[in-house]
C-alpha cells in the first residue's frame, strides 16, 4: 500500500480529516460480510479511529455475498481509501477512511478466494451487516431449513452460499488447519443479534457435522453489539455533491448524519481493536441498548416510511416538515415505544428522543422513506410487535385503551405495500411473493386487511390472542381507504388526545 492512490492523487488529502497510522503493513484481522454504505460509514470509522489511537492496527477486508462487479479491482484502484462526509444541520466533516485492506465481490471472485481470506491466520473477527434476512431464521428464531440459500448449503456445505454457511465452512476449515477460532460479531439491528447468529450458526452446523457444532460452541464467541448512525443509500444527486465537496468522483464515498453510536458486548475469543478509544461502548449486557435503539428509533423511522410514502414524502426531513407527522412521531417515541422498554434502562428517554427528533428533521440527511420500507416482515416483528406485546404486558396499555400509533403503523404498512400510492412502487421484501399471494387472494373475494392478517411472520399468534387489537387496526386501514392518510393521521392525533 502507498500513502496515496491514483484518484486520490488529483486533491489535496489533507484538507480531509484522517488518521496518521502507516497502512504499509496493515494486516486483514477483521473480515466483514456485507461491504455495504453502513459499514463503510460506522464500524470501519470506529475501527480507523481506534487504529490511530494505540496498539497494531487492525484492517478490514469487505466482502459481498451477491453484488457484481469488480470491486476488488476498482477498490484496489483507490488504495482502498474511501471517503466520507460526515453533516449535521449547520456543518460538515469530510474524512479520509484508511482502515480497509480490500474488500470483494463473490461474484467476481468466487466463494474460495472468500474462504481462503476468512482463512488466514491473524483473522481474529467475521463481523456482518447482511440485514435481517441474511440471518435465515424463523419467526420463532431458528434456523430456517426451508429458506432456499440454507437448502443450497446443506446440499453442498463446501461451497456455502449464505453468510451462514459461509461462515461455518470456514471455521471447519480452520478447526481442520490447526487455526484458532474468530469471534462472529453482528452489527445488523436485530435484538440479541448475537445470540441470534449463534443459534443460526450452531443449528446448520449440527445439521452438516456434529463434531464441528461441538467445537464452535467451546470455541467461538457471538458479541451481540447496538449500532446506530444515519447513512442514506447514495444516488446521483448524492455522488455529484460528494464529488463537488471531496473534489474527485468516489464510487464508495458515502455522506452520513455526524452522529453516531455503537454499543458492544465485550466477549470476544481472540483478540479486539480498542474500539472504546474511538467513543464505543464495551458492556456486559447489550440487549436493553438494543431494544431502546430498535424501538424508538427505528420503529418510529418505519412509522415515518410507510405513512410518509403514504403522504408523498421522498425523505424522512421531510415528514419532520410536516407538523401532524411530526407531532405524531415524537408521541410513538415517547407515550409508546419509551414505555415498552427495560425498567433497568438507564438513559433519559425524554432527551434520546428529542435528539432523534433533531436528527430525523436534518436536511442534509437524505433518507429516502422508501428505503427504509423495504423488508418490512423482517423489521416490524422486533420494531412493532415485540413493543405492543411488552406494553400490554407491562400494563402500560390494555385492551381497552391499546398503543394506537403502533397499531394505526402496521395498517400504513398493509397500504404501503399495495403500492397503489404511487406509480412506480416495487415491493421489496424477503416474503414478498407469500404478501402478494396474500393480496391476490383478496382480489377474490376477501378484504386486503383480513388476508394480510393472515400473514404470521408479522401477526404471530401473541398478537392475534387479542381481538381488540386487531378490530383497531382494521378500523385504520378502513379509516385510510376510505378517507385518505391525512384525514386518517387526523382522526389519529384526535383519538390521542380523547385518551390522554
Amino acid at each position: 500500500m502507498h500513502s496515496s492512490s491514483y484518484i486520490f492523487d488529483s486533491i489535496n488529502v489533507n484538507n480531509l480529516q484522517q488518521t496518521s497510522y502507516p497502512r504499509d503493513n496493515l494486516q486483514t484481522k477483521i473480515v466483514h460480510i456485507g461491504f455495504g454504505a453502513f459499514h463503510r460509514a460506522h464500524q470501519a470509522v470506529y475501527t480507523d479511529l481506534a487504529n490511530n489511537e494505540e496498539g497494531e492496527p487492525w484492517g478490514i477486508y469487505g466482502i459481498n455475498l451477491f453484488r457484481k462487479g469488480t470491486l476488488s479491482d476498482d477498490f484496489a484502484a483507490q488504495d482502498n481509501l474511501a471517503t466520507l462526509i460526515e453533516k449535521d444541520s449547520v456543518s460538515s466533516t469530510k474524512r479520509l477512511v484508511r482502515s480497509f485492506t480490500g474488500a470483494m465481490n463473490i461474484h467476481d471472485k468466487g466463494t474460495q478466494f472468500a474462504l481462503d481470506k476468512l482463512c488466514e491466520p491473524q483473522v481474529a473477527i467475521v463481523s456482518l451487516t447482511v440485514t435481517e434476512k441474511g440471518y435465515c431464521l424463523t419467526p420463532e428464531g431458528r434456523l430456517n431449513r426451508k429458506n432456499t440459500l440454507i437448502q443450497q448449503d446443506l446440499d453442498s456445505p463446501h461451497t456455502p452460499v449464505s453468510a451462514i454457511g459461509i461462515i461455518v465452512e470456514a471455521l471447519r476449515l480452520r478447526k481442520e488447519k490447526s487455526l484458532s477460532a474468530f469471534s462472529v460479531m453482528s452489527c445488523d439491528n436485530i435484538p440479541e443479534n448475537g445470540h441470534k447468529t449463534q443459534i443460526a450458526v450452531l443449528d446448520y452446523a449440527k445439521s452438516i457435522d456434529a463434531k464441528l457444532a461441538e467445537w464452535i460452541e467451546s470455541n467461538v464467541t457471538f458479541p451481540s453489539t447496538m449500532v446506530d448512525r444515519i447513512v442514506p443509500a447514495m444516488d446521483d444527486s448524492t455522488f455529484q455533491h460528494l464529488e463537488e465537496e471531496i473534489g474527485v468522483q468516489d464510487c464508495f464515498g458515502l455522506i452520513s448524519e455526524t452522529f453516531k453510536q455503537w454499543v458492544i458486548e465485550d466477549q470476544f475469543c481472540n483478540g479486539r481493536p480498542n474500539w472504546h478509544l474511538s467513543g464505543a461502548m464495551l458492556v456486559e449486557d447489550v440487549l436493553p441498548y438494543e431494544e431502546m435503539k430498535l424501538r424508538m428509533l427505528n420503529g418510529s423511522h418505519s412509522f415515518l416510511a410507510y405513512v410518509g410514502s403514504l403522504c408523498g414524502y421522498k425523505y424522512v426531513y421531510q415528514c419532520m416538515e410536516d407538523p401532524l407527522l411530526k407531532e405524531l412521531t415524537a408521541q410513538l417515541m415517547i407515550e409508546e415505544q419509551a414505555l415498552s422498554l427495560s425498567d433497568e434502562l438507564d438513559v433519559d428517554l425524554q432527551r434520546y428522543a428529542q435528539s432523534l427528533l433533531a436528527r430525523f428533521s436534518n436536511q442534509n440527511i437524505k433518507h429516502q422513506t422508501t428505503q427504509i420500507a423495504m423488508d418490512g416482515s423482517q423489521k416490524l416483528p422486533p420494531r412493532v410487535i415485540e413493543s405492543i406485546l411488552a406494553l400490554l404486558q407491562k400494563g402500560a396499555f390494555d385492551e381497552k385503551n391499546p398503543p394506537s400509533i403502533l397499531l394505526f403503523l402496521l395498517a400504513a404498512w398493509m397500504h404501503c405495500i399495495q403500492g397503489k400510492h404511487t406509480a412506480d412502487y416495487q415491493l421489496i421484501d424477503p416474503e414478498a411473493e407469500t404478501l402478494i399471494s396474500l393480496l391476490d387472494s383478496s382480489a377474490l373475494g376477501s378484504h386486503p386487511c383480513d388476508a394480510l392478517l393472515q400473514f404470521k411472520a408479522v401477526f404471530n399468534d401473541n398478537l392475534l390472542a387479542h381481538p381488540s387489537l386487531i378490530k383497531r387496526i382494521k378500523y385504520f386501514y378502513n379509516v385510510i381507504e376510505q378517507q385518505g392518510i391525512q384525514a386518517a393521521l387526523t382522526e389519529l392525533s384526535a383519538l390521542l388526545r380523547t385518551q390522554e
